[in-house]
């Protein structure tokens, strides 16, 4: 095996490790500490969860042809979670008068050192697992 495809093999269980570690913090977030997902919290999790699926298998495949299937809903998950954290953090896209559902999509749960938010781990998550594909679609193999 050649260093590119151990940096190909390694990029890709990179990030399927990020999506599953998103996956259960998310869980963990909602059914250890019992925190109330919010509206977008949920769209953020119905576009990380089949990552993981899809990743497991460009994994197992070593596949780098995923990365066109893994950007839409990267850059989806992405842009909510970057919508959601300027909602919490700036007042660009906050209204006082807004509902979001039963749990208000400005609550912050944590507030890690003053700016880490669930909606800022899901959204370094997104970029991570987005860069990635971005890097494995430029650099695979022309077969």
């Amino acid at each position: 095996m050649n260093g590119k495809d151990k940096m190909t093999e390694n990029a890709l269980l990179i990030s399927w490790v990020v999506a599953l570690v998103s996956t259960l913090g998310s869980l963990f977030f909602s059914e250890v500490w019992q925190f109330i997902p919010c509206t977008l919290c949920w769209y953020q999790r119905i576009v990380m969860y089949p990552l993981v699926l899809i990743l497991a298998v460009a994994v197992a495949k070593n596949d780098t042809r995923i990365a066109i299937y893994i950007w839409p809903l990267s850059l989806i998950g992405f842009m909510i979670s970057l919508y959601h954290y300027l909602m919490q953090k700036t007042t660009l896209f906050t209204n006082p008068d807004q509902a979001c559902g039963i749990v208000p999509c400005t609550t912050e749960y944590i507030n890690w050192f003053g700016f880490i938010t669930i909606p800022f781990l899901a959204l370094v998550a997104f970029s991570i697992i987005t860069v990635i594909h971005f890097y494995l679609w430029f650099n695979r193999e022309k077969h």
